[in-house]
């Protein structure tokens, strides 16, 4: 009942082949099988529909991949038992990206599907098809629209001197491929819709992934407003079980020649396809959480690969990985020149520096430094907001003993204590428990005190500091889309900044250390983005926006963020990483699991030559974690040994489950 070698035996009673994925994710069992088509279903088992088919004695689902005059399979075939729905919802071309996914992440096909195809709504596939909407060709065709027109236009992208060629590529229907680091204030919203009007007047459709449902509904306001209704699709997980079949729907059928959504989007099925983009590829949002973990970046240049279609990786900052393409020559950087960017950022200044020091000693341990102080008291005087980024949400996150600094931790499970509210009794962020009557195992103190303050609490101390300011919050709670203009604090966290009307007059990034200090290898690169994320939201320096970083400016990120060079600092970071083989200079694929079967699963696999096992390292749960390093060119060897080793494993029914990811984002 299997086979993945070449058809050489016709069936004994003629019916045709249906090559089938099963969904059923053991690693040993990630190849097709054959069944026989019976007469009944012959017309609906096409390639793309879902069938049910009877495995290891069982009705399990699966995806017929493709039809095949004969089989290789020497016994006797069983028969499709039913087909699910006649729709082909598997696209070829999503089925072959598929595969090369699975293979590249050390995964399973079927498991890679799950997160392809989304699961069938009956009721959604009845209704009736709405006009498919044409791919235009021809900007002056009578049947075009004036949307199409304008995508030809640069517009914005005539501020970045390899922009407009970009374009015009992409009008004429070729593959070109950039790394876009925004100007601050950038609309990228309408330069994505720029590049999709491009494409589609070249006769190709589009597929535009971003981090969350804020940056979905500006860039869907965008399309609209550039393409007219009608012309694309939002993909999303967050849409609910019918409208993200309909939107999956209507792109399969071809009604629509553009879709844009979250890292759901990043499989949708579009016909001829000519762009793949994402936008802040740095987000870890775009990781997919559910096994095998792409990334929805390497999804999507993979696809380009495949498809030979046009990439555009853009963001206010870049990541070590879009530098590899600039370095590699796969994409060329699209970047402003210098004139262009000194008329476009706003004056940024720090306060860890050495004449900041001199007029403010405190200023190296001040929450509030004094320069930041006066930049919100002077913005707030000219009747402009004041963006105050912090990066840690709640009242006080973090507590410790106000006599000896000891970390306040919970008695039952020694998790850290935190106030939610100022009259609020310290509890657990563990297990919840309250800890009215605390006292500190070291010196028997009973005061607390701040050891991280959270977004409330920074609003609730600067709104007692600027009496009678209107103070906004915007963070997990409440995530505010835009602020008015006028005098007003925004207090938000990363990722929940608010834009202002006409710009804030000024940005403060609070709390530095809590960004540079994390154990990640991506500390400092994530610390860039969410301050250049900030500050592209501030004014202009001609027009008067200012943002002050509470840092000290000898630092490689805050140096880059003064200049406004994320690619200095990519270029940079990936140049240390070459040096210490770190990603994404290397492949790097982590083993995690209880430790006897990390072992077994790495005594298992034949690993590549050059293949360097580090580790152990503590996971979560009692659990460890091992890492497999090898060079960059031997990184199919190192996903197929590890698919392999898992397949012995799950062969003979191993009790002790064992993680693979291939380039996790956290290694440690």
């Amino acid at each position: 009942m299997t086979g993945t070698t070449p058809s050489d035996r016709r069936p004994a009673d003629g019916s045709p082949v249906a090559r089938v994925c099963v969904d059923v994710a053991l690693p040993h069992l990630d190849r097709p099988f054959d069944y026989l088509v019976p007469a009944g279903l012959a017309d609906d088992a096409v390639p793309g529909v879902r069938v049910k088919i009877r495995f290891a004695g069982q009705l399990v689902d699966g995806w017929l991949l493709e039809r095949v005059d004969s089989s290789a399979h020497d016994g006797r075939l069983a028969y499709l038992e039913k087909v699910v729905s006649p729709e082909p919802v598997l696209a070829a071309e999503v089925a072959r990206l598929a595969r090369a996914v699975a293979d590249r992440y050390a995964g399973n096909l079927a498991d890679v599907l799950r997160l392809a195809v989304p699961p069938r709504h009956a009721r959604v596939e009845k209704e009736p098809r709405a006009d498919p909407v044409p791919v235009v060709t021809d900007p002056v065709d009578a049947g075009s629209t004036r949307p199409a027109v304008d995508g030809l236009d640069p517009r914005g992208w005539r501020d970045y001197p390899a922009g407009p060629a970009f374009l015009a590529a992409l009008a004429d229907g070729r593959a070109p491929r950039a790394v876009w680091s925004a100007l601050a204030g950038e609309d990228w919203a309408a330069r994505y819709a720029d590049a999709v009007a491009a494409t589609l007047a070249g006769g190709r459709g589009a597929v535009v992934v971003v981090a969350d449902a804020r940056d979905l509904d500006r860039l869907d306001a965008a399309l609209t407003a550039l393409l007219g209704p009608g012309r694309h699709v939002s993909l999303s997980a967050a849409l609910g079980p019918a409208r993200r079949y309909r939107a999956f729907l209507a792109a399969r059928r071809g009604d629509v020649p553009v879709v844009i959504g979250t890292r759901a989007a990043m499989f949708a099925p579009v016909d001829r396809l000519g762009l793949v983009a994402i936008w802040d590829d740095g987000d870890d949002l775009h990781a997919e959480p559910r096994a095998p973990y792409p990334h929805a970046r390497e999804v999507l240049l993979t696809r380009a690969r495949l498809a030979d279609a046009a990439a555009l990786v853009g963001g206010w900052t870049r990541t070590a990985e879009g530098q590899l393409l600039v370095e590699t020559g796969w994409a060329r950087e699209v970047v402003a020149d210098r004139a262009t960017l000194r008329a476009r950022t706003p004056a940024i200044a720090p306060t860890g520096d050495d004449p900041q020091l001199a007029r403010d000693p405190g200023a190296a341990t001040a929450r509030l430094p004094s320069l930041a102080w006066t930049t919100a008291r002077d913005t707030l005087r000219a009747d402009a907001p004041v963006l105050v980024q912090v990066p840690r949400r709640g009242y006080l996150p973090s507590v410790s003993c106000a006599d000896c600094r000891t970390p306040a931790r919970c008695p039952h499970c020694a998790g850290p204590l935190a106030l939610r509210a100022a009259d609020a009794p310290p509890a657990c962020r563990w297990c919840g428990r309250v800890t009215a009557a605390y006292a500190c195992p070291q010196c028997g103190g009973r005061r607390l005190r701040a050891a991280v303050t959270g977004a409330r609490r920074t609003a609730e101390e600067l709104g007692r500091a600027f009496p009678g300011v209107p103070v906004r919050t915007s963070g997990r709670d409440e995530v505010l889309a835009a602020v008015p203009a006028g005098a007003a604090l925004v207090i938000a966290t990363p990722g929940a900044e608010p834009v202002a009307d006409g710009g804030y007059g000024a940005v403060l990034l609070l709390d530095s250390w809590a960004l540079l200090t994390r154990a990640d290898l991506r500390a400092g690169e994530e610390a860039l983005r969410r301050w250049l994320s900030a500050a592209a939201l501030a004014r202009p320096a001609p027009a008067g926006g200012k943002v002050v970083v509470v840092a000290d400016g000898a630092l490689a990120p805050v140096q880059a963020l003064l200049r406004w060079d994320p690619g200095w600092f990519a270029a940079r970071e990936l140049a240390e990483r070459r040096e210490l083989g770190f990603p994404p200079a290397v492949k790097m694929a982590s083993v995690t699991g209880a430790a006897e079967a990390v072992a077994d699963l790495l005594a298992q696999a034949r690993l590549p030559d050059g293949a360097e096992v580090l580790g152990p390292v503590p996971a979560d749960e009692d659990r460890e974690r091992m890492l497999v390093r090898v060079p960059r060119s031997r990184a199919a060897a190192l996903a197929g040994a590890l698919h392999t080793a898992a397949g012995v494993r799950s062969a003979r029914r191993a009790a002790e489950p064992v993680r693979l990811q291939v380039d996790p984002l956290a290694l440690f």
